[in-house]
């Protein structure tokens, strides 16, 4: 299978998302904790690694749409 420009969009577009609302994510937990909410100590742990997969997922999702977008570029037109 050949990666057309617009799945390289596409990939590109999933990992920005997964780095916005993660990160976003990210931030609300750091606040609830520094704020001394009181939660269980699974409720970090589970959430701290689900940001750690998503960042890891949009690094990976990224860098394959970078380079589809790039091979795309310099594929001869066919036509």
């Amino acid at each position: 299978m050949r990666f057309e420009r617009k799945h390289a969009y596409l990939l590109l577009a999933v990992a920005v998302w997964n780095v916005i609302t993660f990160g976003n994510l990210a931030m609300n937990l750091i606040q609830a904790a520094q704020d001394g909410e009181d939660r269980a100590a699974g409720y970090w742990i589970a959430h701290t690694v689900l940001i750690v997969v998503n960042f890891l997922i949009a690094g990976v999702l990224g860098a394959l749409g970078w380079r589809a977008l790039r091979e795309t570029r310099r594929a001869p037109a066919e036509g």
